[in-house]
């Protein structure tokens, strides 16, 4: 008991003697040291969310910090301690001296600029920078190389020309130019007589010509129909280096030699793979469900009125995907105008109305 009494008196002379220590302190010390303890206890009084302080708790705090003495931070009570309130002080005095910087170096290239330069990168796989600068020259713009350089790069194209596709499509669309199909497709008419359509098609234009409509296809017929084909095409024929046939009998070796003798490579096609000559398989499969299949044709003179207005038809209207959603014979043709709501569209019909073709009037 004696121990405890004295333990009390102990306290109380040690609390009167702060208590004496605070008379000598300034009021301003006492509010400053009051309203930081005021405002932790807020902050502990939190609940949702719980107890965490926001920039403005700490810019608070920092800044009531300050004006107490450094021999008076030791001994507050506070929450964090006095070096990280310091810190919080110090980020908002960098915060408040920091300007946002300006980008350095030249301003950017204008997006025509660079769209230009992207357009002739993916047009021509094979040019490298150097290349599409020279291009650009050419075309009254006046940009430095390492310009290019830094546009490709930045939209994630190879400026080196070792960036040119090498894929499967690739290199077939570059070899189409060169490779003519033939094939022959039958149709019988009302009076069960079947006639036979020979035709051939470029693989780069998908342009269809019909060559005859015969009952017999023999060899000489088809000899014959390949020299007239080769007339019509003139001076055009000499661009052909490949042509692709089936085995049929009927293509015999005086038709290959009609080809042969201007340097043209004569492919038959592997027996039972239609897929070797899909282009034309698939040329007589459209003509099928979109013409022949559909009309009830009487004799030769029809199906030739059939057949011919629908190559005309699929040559010179009709939209195909591996040219861009263009007609074969429109492929050089300028795109064509805006439509507008108000703009009237017309409709032309063929083979009696069986097909519509549709165009803006002028």
């Amino acid at each position: 008991m004696p121990v405890v009494v004295i333990r009390l008196i102990y306290l109380l002379v040690c609390q009167t003697f702060r208590w004496l220590a605070l008379l000598a302190r300034s009021d301003a010390s006492k509010n400053t040291e009051i309203l930081m303890l005021r405002h932790q206890l807020a902050i502990a009084r939190r609940t949702q969310p719980r107890p965490r302080f926001s920039w403005s708790d700490r810019a608070v705090m920092a800044a009531l910090l300050r004006l107490v003495s450094k021999q008076r931070r030791s001994q507050l009570a506070l929450l964090v301690s006095p070096r990280s309130v310091l810190r919080w002080h110090a980020r908002l005095t960098a915060w408040k001296w920091t300007y946002s910087s300006r980008r350095p170096g030249r301003p950017p290239k204008p997006v025509s600029l660079r769209q230009l330069v992207v357009r002739l990168a993916r047009e021509n796989p094979g040019w490298g920078y150097r290349r599409i600068h020279g291009e650009l020259l050419g075309l009254g713009r006046n940009v430095a190389a390492s310009t290019v350089w830094a546009i490709l790069q930045e939209t994630g194209i190879d400026p080196s020309p070792q960036r040119t596709n090498r894929s499967w499509a690739a290199f077939l669309k570059a070899q189409a130019s060169a490779i003519v199909a033939t094939d022959l497709f039958h149709i019988d008419t009302v009076f069960l007589r079947r006639w036979f359509v020979l035709f051939f098609i470029d693989h780069s234009t998908r342009r269809v010509h019909i060559a005859g409509i015969t009952r017999h296809p023999t060899g000489p017929w088809i000899t014959q129909q390949a020299r007239n084909y080769l007339m019509d095409l003139g001076d055009h024929a000499e661009s052909i280096k490949f042509l692709i046939r089936d085995r049929g009998a009927y293509f015999t070796d005086s038709f290959d030699a009609v080809f042969q003798a201007i340097g043209v490579r004569v492919i038959a096609t592997l027996p039972a793979v239609p897929r070797m000559n899909a282009i034309a398989e698939r040329w007589i499969g459209s003509c099928r469900r979109e013409a022949t299949d559909r009309i009830l044709i009487t004799g030769q003179n029809h199906l030739r009125l059939v057949v011919n207005e629908y190559a005309e038809h699929y040559n010179s209207h009709r939209p195909h995907r591996s040219l861009g959603q263009r007609p074969p014979d429109r492929l050089t043709a300028p795109e064509p105008q805006p439509a507008h709501n108000r703009t009237a569209v017309s409709r032309h019909d063929r083979l009696g109305g069986l097909i519509h073709e549709y165009k803006q009037v002028a």
